[in-house]
């Protein structure tokens, strides 16, 4: 009778295979979760009668606004003429390529061409990225007594510019922009990737360098 020469698996080993296997299923148990926390809050209109509507920053083109940041300037615009809140904020700054163009200001310029009144329009044009435009926000509803805010942009960018609000102090409502055509699925789920690594890395606190740099040049 031969004897088998294998060794049983020592304690260690089994403790490590057993320590991987939990991290996976809490790993795995995270990201369906914040998946599952963007898609329901992309999908959830929860503009109510607030003190003012924020409309976040996108790309503008030569003092235009891009595809992108119009449909969120139009969902403003609809909120305002329903009377859901009395002042609207454009949030974002600009690059040196810009030719001192900024975010915020063709968002106000492009608010002043569909009827709303100069003084009803409160834009920030020094903000580079999601979370500045929180901060500069934060700013902008404590110099002017706003308790509650509609914020409005890409409904896969919403829950995380919820919690940084929660963070900053803000009572927010989200209120998701119209889709604009088809997207493809890669592109669907490069942006729900980004939203999902960009939100845990918030969560956690997590200033690796890398990763930073990469979230900031995918910054909506």
């Amino acid at each position: 009778m031969v004897r088998s020469t294998r060794k049983p698996a020592s304690v260690f080993s089994r403790f490590l295979w057993f320590c991987i296997l939990v991290a996976v299923i809490v790993i795995s148990g995270w990201f369906g979760w914040v998946y599952h926390s963007i898609k329901a809050t992309a999908q959830v209109d929860n503009a109510q009668p607030a003190d003012a509507i924020a409309v976040f920053g996108a790309a503008e083109y030569a003092g235009r606004p891009s595809p992108v940041l119009h449909a969120r300037l139009d969902k403003a615009v609809v909120l305002y003429q329903l009377g859901m809140a009395p002042i609207v904020i454009t949030l974002g700054g600009g690059s040196d390529k810009d030719s001192g163009k900024t975010e915020g200001g063709v968002g106000r310029d492009y608010l002043l061409g569909q009827g709303i009144p100069f003084d009803h329009i409160i834009a920030e044009t020094n903000s580079v990225d999601t979370e500045q435009q929180v901060q500069h926000l934060a700013e902008i509803a404590a110099r002017n007594h706003i308790n509650r805010i509609i914020v409005v942009s890409d409904g896969t960018h919403l829950f995380r510019i919820a919690l940084l609000c929660r963070r900053a102090g803000l009572k927010v409502y989200t209120s998701p922009r119209a889709p604009l055509g088809h997207i493809d699925e890669l592109d669907s789920a490069e942006r729900i990737s980004h939203e999902m690594i960009s939100y845990t890395a918030l969560y956690f606190n997590l200033h690796i360098s890398w990763l930073h740099r990469w979230l900031e040049g995918r910054n909506d």
